[in-house]
């Protein structure tokens, strides 16, 4: 299984690995390949600017590489079909993970419910 972590899932992992729930945990070390999104990285670097966050995002992209957990760029096909995803959740990270696992595809790791909805390659932990 091939598994892209949504921006929560990637922060525990990194920042705060006593939050990260057992189930995530399983699923992250039976992956044949994790991936960490550059949305994600974006997320939390904006998130630690407003201090949303306590994060060093040039720190978390080292720990990412050190962990051989591999990075997904954002392509235009990924940013086009996110302009597809019905509204009901409109957080724009979000809908790029979304869309990115679809295309890829990619089993997305989530935390949040609302996200279940969008495609049955969403696994909420």
């Amino acid at each position: 299984m091939r598994l892209l972590a949504d921006t929560q899932i990637v922060y525990w992992v990194f920042h705060e690995p006593e939050k990260l729930p057992s189930a995530a945990r399983k699923y992250l070390d039976g992956a044949d390949a994790a991936y960490v999104s550059a949305a994600s990285v974006w997320e939390i670097a904006v998130k630690a600017k407003l201090g949303k966050l306590k994060a060093d995002p040039l720190r978390l992209v080292q720990r990412i590489e050190a962990a051989g957990t591999r990075e997904l760029p954002v392509f235009s096909w990924h940013t086009v079909l996110v302009a597809d995803l019905p509204l009901p959740h409109t957080d724009p990270f979000d809908r790029l993970l979304i869309a990115q696992a679809m295309s890829e595809p990619l089993y997305l790791l989530i935390f949040d419910s609302r996200l279940k909805q969008y495609s049955k390659l969403v696994i909420q932990v």
